[in-house]
């Protein structure tokens, strides 16, 4: 075989291979409760959380993943767009075990926590709260296209958008302010009481990461 159909040849072979080009972790948030993350995890690439530090992962993605305790049993789980954990131990791995790049949201908790429980205190009645540890409370939002919630009241909170839409907040007093999401953002939003209001066609998704 001549060299240049060698070359040919390995082009073609280097074509089919997979090349997986995670770009490197995003810092999207940090403040004195938080520093927020994002990154994406490669095929048989794992997240190690720091030890000693409370944290939280939210997925942008479906995949899956074995997740390994600082003590205790790996455990594989299927993961979907939106699905969140926790480590209560303050010091775990995740492992991206699919065939396919994972994107994620890694939210490691700067403060010393709380025994406090909020649980659904304040929150409106069609928000599913999917847990509560020591240092944050996390749950699940979703108001559809042309409708509004009851009047509600939040902590500081992350917010990640998993659909976005064109929102405002109806305040107590009567002000209006604007509170639009895109598909993907990640935002720092200060506690308030308000009724969130979907203008826009598409319906609203968001997880929302309370810090304690």
């Amino acid at each position: 075989m001549n060299m240049k159909n060698w070359f040919s040849r390995a082009g073609v072979m280097w074509l089919l291979v997979p090349v997986w080009l995670t770009a490197a972790p995003t810092e999207k948030i940090r403040n004195e409760k938080v520093l927020v993350v994002e990154q994406t995890l490669a095929p048989g690439e794992t997240l190690s959380m720091p030890a000693g530090v409370g944290s939280s992962v939210v997925f942008l993605d479906a995949g899956s993943v074995v997740v390994t305790p600082v003590k205790g049993t790996p455990r594989a789980q299927t993961v979907k767009r939106g699905d969140a954990i926790y480590d209560p131990s303050m010091a775990v791995a995740v492992k991206n075990s699919g065939a396919a790049a994972l994107r994620l949201v890694r939210i490691d908790y700067l403060g010393k926590g709380s025994p406090e429980t909020w649980g659904t205190t304040g929150l409106s009645p069609n928000y599913q709260l999917l847990y509560e540890d020591p240092f944050s409370r996390v749950y699940d939002i979703k108001i559809a296209a042309g409708t509004r919630e009851p009047l509600h009241t939040h902590h500081d909170r992350i917010v990640v958008c998993l659909s976005g839409a064109e929102l405002e907040h109806l305040m107590p007093d009567g002000r209006k302010e604007v509170s639009s999401l895109k598909t993907d953002e990640i935002v720092w939003r200060r506690g308030a009481t308000h009724v969130g209001h979907n203008l826009g066609k598409t319906d609203l998704w968001v997880i929302a990461i309370e810090p304690k």
